[in-house]
Order: C-alpha cells, then sequence, then structure tokens
C-alpha cells in the first residue's frame, strides 16, 4: 500500500538521528537498511511516495546523516538517471527540483563535478518548460554552491540563454535572483556581461519581466559595492544584509544614527 510506505518514509528521518546517536550500538545499521529504501523510493510509482522519500532524502542531508561516499555513489546517480534526456517527465522535473534543493547541502566538489554538468543541460531542455523555469529559479543557489570560477566558465552561458527565453515566466525568475548571481561573480564579469543583460530584462516586452527586474535593481547595484567597507553580504537565504562595523558592535552608544536597519516591504508599507 501506497500510504504504507509513505508513512515509512516519515519515520526514516527520526529513526536515522536515534542511529546516529547510538552509532556505536548500530554502528551499520542505517547505511545496511535505511538508505538502500530511501534511494528506492526515489523512483517509487506511486508519486507520494516518492514526494515523501525526496523529503526524507533533504532532511538526512541537512542534518549531515548520509556519507559523502552514499551520496556520490548511490544518490547522485539516482538523481541523474532519472534527469535524463529520456526519463519520464514526471521524474525529470521531481529530480531537477531535488539537485536544485540539495546542492547547497553538498561539497562544492561533488556538485561541480557530479550534478553540475546535468543542470546545465536542463538549462537547455527544449522539452520541457517546467525543468528550466526551475533551473532558472534556482540559478542563485546553484552559482554560490560551485562559486566563481564555475559560474562564469559554465552558468553564465546558460544563463543568457535563460534570460532571452521564449517564455516570459523564465525571464522573471531570472531577474528575481540575478543578484545572487551577479554575488558569485567578479567585479569585471559584472560590469561588462551581466549590466547589459539587466538592462535587456528592465526594458523586457512582458511587464511581469519589467517589474521584477526594477525590484532586483536594488540589490543588484549593491553588489557592485566593496562588501569590506559597505558592510553587505548575502544571508543563507538568499536576502542581502548589512553587517554592523566593528566600531557599532564595539559602541555603547545607543544613538539612534549609529545603528542601520535593513526593513521588509511589508514594513516600509505599514
Amino acid at each position: 500500500e501506497p500510504t504504507v510506505r509513505t508513512e515509512l518514509m516519515e519515520q526514516i528521518p527520526p529513526i536515522a538521528i536515534f542511529l546516529q546517536e547510538s552509532r556505536p550500538k548500530f554502528p551499520t545499521a542505517f547505511f545496511e537498511y535505511l538508505m538502500p529504501i530511501v534511494v528506492r523510493y526515489l523512483t517509487d510509482v506511486n508519486n507520494q511516495v516518492r514526494k515523501a522519500g525526496q523529503e526524507a532524502l533533504l532532511i538526512l542531508l541537512e542534518q549531515d546523516l548520509v556519507a559523502q561516499s552514499d551520496i556520490e555513489n548511490k544518490v547522485c546517480p539516482i538523481l541523474l538517471d532519472l534527469s535524463a534526456p529520456d526519463s519520464d517527465d514526471e521524474y525529470k522535473v521531481e529530480a531537477v527540483n531535488i539537485i536544485c534543493k540539495m546542492a547547497s547541502m553538498l561539497s562544492r566538489t561533488t556538485v561541480e563535478h557530479m550534478l553540475l554538468p546535468r543542470f546545465c543541460e536542463l538549462c537547455s531542455d527544449g522539452k520541457l518548460f517546467q525543468v528550466r523555469k526551475i533551473c532558472a529559479a534556482n540559478f542563485g543557489d546553484i552559482c554560490n554552491a560551485v562559486g566563481q570560477e564555475a559560474t562564469e566558465r559554465l552558468l553564465i552561458p546558460k544563463f543568457f540563454e535563460l534570460c532571452s527565453d521564449s517564455v516570459w515566466g523564465m525571464r522573471k525568475a531570472c531577474a528575481e535572483c540575478f543578484m545572487a548571481v551577479s554575488y558569485t561573480t567578479s567585479p569585471e564579469v559584472r560590469r561588462s556581461k551581466l549590466s547589459p543583460l539587466f538592462i535587456s530584462l528592465i526594458s523586457d516586452t512582458c511587464r511581469w519581466v519589467r517589474q521584477a527586474a526594477f525590484q532586483s535593481l536594488g540589490p543588484f547595484i549593491s553588489t557592485f559595492a566593496n562588501p569590506s567597507s559597505a558592510g553587505l553580504y548575502i544571508r543563507e537565504d538568499g536576502t542581502l544584509s548589512i553587517r554592523p562595523s566593528v566600531q557599532d558592535v564595539n559602541s555603547n552608544s545607543c544613538q539612534p544614527s549609529s545603528n542601520i536597519t535593513l526593513m521588509s516591504s511589508s514594513a516600509n508599507a505599514a
């Protein structure tokens, strides 16, 4: 029964945490029994079971409970098979989604060598616009996961493709993550390549794309600032923030002028 398998998947993370805490008593139980089940259920015929398996896998990765060897030898090969060009459409969409979500939890080497080539292929998937849209929406996270060199060499050309995609939702997704992509590149690439590209988005024929680009204009401009002097940095959730200076941290003064606060759009509206 699919409901039984789904319920089983929901219990895997707490069991794995228990086994990790009791590792001297159960040194290999997780890797021998639980991990193979999680991997197998990623290809289950029932989509609810697959979804539960994907959620369980992400929790396990987040909690650092999966060994690097299992990630490279068991998890990544399955995801590469599911996201192959001849794979079933539904499986492919699910696979690219989980690849994007897990990229930030893996080592840079694993992402660059095992997942990045497939991600670049999926960015150009001419069959499913849903696949390209997931790639566009998560492009900044992938750039952050692989770093500047791989971003400029492999990802920026794909970003140009997505920014000129015939589907306006793709271009809108690119505009929304533009700051995160820019933050990963060198000042020269930012100036010579990304600036003209951003102008094309801010002049797009679709008003939804233009609106998203205008909303990203300030954050994009902020990436040109020197982080050491401006104090700007990107949080883990992808939002722009300001790091207080050493002088502010050490100061005992409560003068309003010495404090910088970033307010959300909702707070400003209020």
